[in-house]
């Protein structure tokens, strides 16, 4: 499975190929800077969304009484304690990785995401090959991905929809007692938040 930076060899979606044709009509008429469109995208995609994910991943680390409150109603209590909000980000869905569980996000019918915790989707999200294989074979796309999950733990997919959106809160790196939520959100990438990846490592 592709990681960003790799692109699947199946020709573009005719959407996309009508967004490149827009993009590229702005920047002749000088409309556009594509570098600051660039940097905009990576921004959202790398920066902004998954270290507001990466927070409210620390604080349920960290705070029992949020983690459930974030399990019984994520959007609401994501918004009330840090005022994260959005059209993207109604009715997220928190589900927490076990030592029994380990939870992967897809959406089958597009890219439904939860933006205002994760950022923009990965390009490999919206790929086809993504959103087919995770369902039929969870195990394998994620060993792809360098995410080797044990026979004996079972792997829930879960299918988000313009309705309901999901953030996967990883299990809490060992070694990471005592560590202030600051220290822990460093851990925490957009990855993990979707279940491809584990939180890295506290000696990483």
């Amino acid at each position: 499975m592709p990681h960003d930076g790799e692109e699947f060899t199946e020709p573009p979606s005719d959407p996309a190929l009508r967004v490149k044709a827009l993009e590229s009509l702005l920047v002749e008429k000088g409309l556009v800077d594509l570098e600051a469109l660039d940097v905009l995208i990576d921004t959202y995609e790398h920066k902004v969304g998954p270290r507001n994910g990466a927070r409210v991943v620390a604080r349920a680390w960290v705070d029992q009484e949020f983690k459930l409150s974030i399990q019984k109603d994520c959007s609401a209590a994501v918004k009330k304690v840090f005022g994260f909000q959005g059209r993207q980000g109604e009715h997220i869905v928190a589900v927490e990785n076990t030592s029994k569980i380990h939870n992967v996000v897809v959406c089958t019918l597009c890219s439904c995401y939860p933006w205002t915790v994760l950022g923009l989707p990965p390009v490999w999200y919206k790929s086809a090959p993504y959103r087919a294989r995770l369902v039929q074979d969870p195990r394998g796309v994620l060993a792809e991905f360098g995410t080797c999950i044990p026979e004996e733990k079972d792997i829930r997919v879960w299918d988000s929809t313009s309705e309901v959106r999901y953030l996967v809160i990883p299990e809490r790196p060992i070694g990471t007692e005592g560590w202030t939520e600051e220290k822990l959100s460093m851990l925490v990438t957009r990855n993990a938040m979707i279940g491809v990846e584990f939180a890295k490592e506290a000696s990483s």
